[in-house]
Parts: structure tokens; C-alpha cells; sequence
């Protein structure tokens, strides 16, 4: 699970975080807007009527192939009448639920939904709670999408400065001076492949082969650290053609250097600190 974010609605702090590509919001935080001290006791107040069974049943067999219809449909049945309870742990263990799930802890804990279903309770909460939720979330998701963007161009920016060094030091040290262009082409090809066998383990057409559909190319395609070590291997690489050694020792020396790269921004959390710093500027 990513981290969690906060947003502030109507002076509520919601929780929210992130499950692969989902959002999740908390619905502990959003039942305090009505009752502070017996969230959990909205939340149950909310679960046991019949639009909401209906509407979470279908939400679930929509999205959910372990979902229970049958356990489900007797909830449904259930709901109709004034003695039916329901609560979000019963929910979840009865049905194979996975719109709705609960989170330990101190901080950030309590029950949490996808912002689908989050958003029909904080309706039954107050239709201007609910306005002001969504507005909140949507201002939310917009800045993440910004600082998203502007670390992906930061990044190609750098690839493209590297790669203008690199190809110099091509110019000047692997190119005879008399050559034809299909000579010239077929260098840089060999050259940009060095580089993406070292750091991705296959040549460019390699890659496509195995990506037909693909819009892009597999750089494109690169996570934020793979992009980060492609930049300096593509220094490193023109100061190793400076020194005169051969494709092959490059390449050794390459992919030593990108697993030993990769392995250390992966296991210090370098990366985060890279997105964090980005954020602050």
C-alpha cells in the first residue's frame, strides 16, 4: 500500500491511500462529520439498509470475481427487515468483499472503502459533505498528476542532456572520419543498444518484438529509476569510450554498474526522496 494522504473536508481530516491503481477513503473519518465519539456505529447504521446492501452487492460482483452472490442476496433479503445489523468486518468476512476493508493502527486506522462506495456514504452522510468531499479528491488526484508529470519530464530532460554528451564522445572517439551514413546509424543503434542491454537485459528491437501495441519505446516505458541510471550510465559511458575500452568491456562495466545503482535506489529509498525533492520545488 502507497502512503497515506490526507485531505481536509469542511474541517473533517479524511484519510485516504492508494491499492495498486485504486483509491480507498476512510469511512471512519467521514462518520465523524455526524458522530465524532460512534463512527463505527454510523457505518453500521449505513450498511444495514437496503439501498446500500443492493448497491454494494452489485459494486462487488462487477469488480470482484471471489465476491458471494448467495451469501449477499441473503443479506439483501435480510435488510428489508427493522432487526437486520450489519458491520463492516461481517461484510467483508461473509462475502469476500474487497469495495470495503479495514486498517489497523493508531493513526490512519479504521474502515476504508473505494472512493466509489465512499462517495454513496458520504452522500447518506449530507449531500454537501459529499460536494465537498469530491471536490476535495479531485483537487487531490489533479496535483498528483502534476507533480507526476513534471518528474517524468525532469527525467527525460536529463536522459536527453546525457544522451547529447554521449553521442559526442561517439563523434569523437568510435566514428571513422570517413564513413556513410548507414555506417554512422548503425553505430549510434549499437551504441543505444549497449546501454539498454546493460540496464533492461535487450536491445531495443528486442523490446518491441515482445511489445507490438506498444505507442512508445522501452525507455518510454522505464520507471522513475531506471531513468534515473540510464542518465548516468550514458555519462559514464562517454568517459569509458574516452578511455578507449572496447563494447564489450563497457558492457560488463555497464551492467555492474546499473545493478549496483538500481540496488541501492531501490533499497534506500532513494527514489521517494528524489519525488519528495521534486514536490518542494
Amino acid at each position: 500500500m502507497a502512503k497515506q494522504k490526507t485531505i481536509s473536508v469542511k474541517g473533517t481530516e479524511i484519510v485516504l491511500f492508494s491499492k495498486e491503481t485504486e483509491d480507498f477513503i476512510s469511512l471512519t473519518d467521514i462518520a465523524k462529520y455526524r458522530d465524532a465519539e460512534n463512527p463505527s456505529q454510523i457505518i453500521s447504521l449505513w450498511l444495514r439498509t437496503y439501498s446500500t446492501m443492493e448497491y454494494l452487492g452489485l459494486w462487488e460482483m462487477l469488480h470482484n470475481p471471489d465476491f458471494n452472490p448467495h451469501i449477499y442476496e441473503g443479506f439483501k433479503n435480510e435488510s428489508a427487515k427493522p432487526h437486520f445489523w450489519m458491520s463492516a468486518q461481517k461484510w467483508i468476512k461473509e462475502t469476500n468483499a474487497i469495495g470495503i476493508t479495514s486498517k489497523s493502527g493508531r493513526y490512519g486506522g479504521g474502515t476504508f472503502a473505494h472512493a466509489d462506495l465512499a462517495f454513496k456514504f458520504a452522500a447518506w452522510i449530507s449531500a454537501e459533505f459529499e460536494l465537498y468531499l469530491v471536490t476535495e479528491f479531485k483537487r487531490l488526484k489533479a496535483d498528483e498528476q502534476q507533480r507526476s508529470s513534471a518528474e517524468w519530464s525532469l527525467q527525460r530532460t536529463l536522459a536527453k542532456i546525457n544522451y547529447r554528451i554521449h553521442t559526442d564522445a561517439i563523434k569523437e572517439h568510435i566514428i571513422p572520419s570517413v564513413v556513410s551514413d548507414r555506417q554512422i546509424s548503425f553505430v549510434y543503434a549499437n551504441e543505444a543498444d549497449l546501454l539498454n542491454v546493460a540496464l533492461f537485459g535487450q536491445t531495443a528491437a528486442e523490446w518491441r518484438a515482445a511489445h507490438p501495441d506498444a505507442k512508445g519505446n522501452m525507455r518510454d516505458d522505464a520507471t522513475l529509476a531506471q531513468l534515473v541510471v540510464l542518465s548516468n550510465l550514458e555519462s559514464i559511458n562517454a568517459l569509458l569510450i574516452r578511455d578507449g575500452l572496447s563494447q564489450s568491456e563497457r558492457l560488463v562495466r555497464l551492467n555492474d554498474v546499473a545493478i549496483t545503482q538500481m540496488k541501492s535506489l531501490l533499497a534506500h529509498n532513494s527514489i521517494k526522496q528524489l519525488e519528495i525533492g521534486n514536490q518542494k520545488t
